[in-house]
């Protein structure tokens, strides 16, 4: 069965130790419709970690489960219970080149294997009603023509996948870090592109390098949807026009402030489960960036938020000490101006 894909154009890239549950649900106060993934997560820690994997907030939807692993059974099982917790999708990661990933045969090792990524949308779909999909690299070390890429595409989507993500860099598994993973290998935006033109029943979303949502835009005129990583973390209310701008949803948009203030209540909750306050702070260092006092409110939290003993008024403090810098910014000018 061909599953069809979520209805969506703008997404925020699966990030490890960053798009957690906390991040996306801060996320979330900005816009109420990009999809959001979580971390990868393996099939190991599914099956056989003591922790909850899988939680998440009701209000994080629409959200995705990214899922590392390649065995078929596996992939299933856990495609089963991302479902039962009320996921709108699971991903297959066959995009980390982390050797850890590698060890683990998953990640984008697996582009050698595309009958193996096959095999496990078939024992997933046979599971599961929602969308199951794949996230990708346009190739990995030598397999780097434009051939190898479309026989990877091929061979997934017979299995009935019609969803691919895919990072428009090649993957060294072999010589570079992952971080270097992320900015050496140059982008090949046109290779994404003619994917699209070759198989135009598929729905192709392109990921790297995406910092503007004018760039965005510009994808959009090829593709079927965007996948937005490191910019979103670091300068999060880019997501403020992607509703209007995307989606035609004209509703009001948060303020950054009111953001802040969307998010007190959650912070009581997650402090009254045993979170600390910079577990979720810290996802929001970025929320005035490129604004007036921006700088003083990545300083405030960064200083405050690990000291012990800290409750919700981080946040409103660090709230207060930037609205009253922008208020002597403003009251500067004017004398300036004067």
């Amino acid at each position: 069965m061909v599953q069809q894909p979520l209805n969506r154009t703008i997404s925020v890239a699966p990030m490890l130790d960053w798009t957690d549950r906390h991040c996306r649900y801060f996320l979330r106060q900005i816009s109420k419709h990009a999809l959001l993934y979580t971390e990868m997560v393996t099939t190991g820690a599914i099956i056989f970690g003591k922790g909850d994997y899988l939680a998440f907030n009701q209000e994080e939807h629409p959200v995705a489960l990214q899922l590392g692993g390649s065995d078929p059974t596996d992939m299933a099982r856990c495609a089963s219970e991302a479902q039962k917790y009320g996921y709108d999708e699971v991903n297959i990661n066959v995009g980390c080149p982390s050797d850890r990933v590698q060890n683990g045969r998953f990640g984008a090792c697996l582009m050698a294997e595309p009958e193996t990524v096959a095999t496990c949308i078939q024992s997933m779909q046979a599971e599961v009603d929602i969308p199951v999909t794949v996230k990708s690299r346009i190739g990995i070390d030598d397999m780097d023509e434009y051939a190898d890429l479309t026989r990877f595409i091929e061979t997934v989507a017979a299995s009935g996948c019609d969803t691919f993500i895919v990072h428009a860099r090649k993957a060294w598994l072999k010589g570079l870090s992952p971080k270097q993973n992320r900015d050496v290998p140059p982008l090949m935006y046109d290779r994404v592109y003619q994917l699209k033109q070759q198989f135009p029943d598929l729905h192709i979303s392109i990921n790297g390098g995406v910092n503007t949502l004018d760039d965005a835009q510009l994808h959009l005129n090829h593709l079927d949807g965007v996948m937005i990583g490191r910019e979103v973390y670091s300068n999060p209310y880019i997501l403020a026009e992607v509703d209007k701008r995307f989606y035609g949803d004209h509703s009001v948009t948060k303020s950054r402030a009111e953001v802040v203030q969307a998010m007190l209540p959650y912070v009581e909750q997650q402090i009254a489960l045993g979170a600390r306050p910079w577990h979720i702070a810290r996802h929001m260092l970025g929320l005035f960036q490129g604004q007036p006092g921006g700088r003083i409110w990545r300083r405030y939290l960064s200083q405050n938020g690990t000291k012990t003993n800290v409750g919700v008024e981080l946040l409103t403090d660090a709230l207060d000490v930037l609205l009253e810098a922008q208020v002597k910014a403003k009251q500067f000018q004017a004398e300036m101006i004067g």
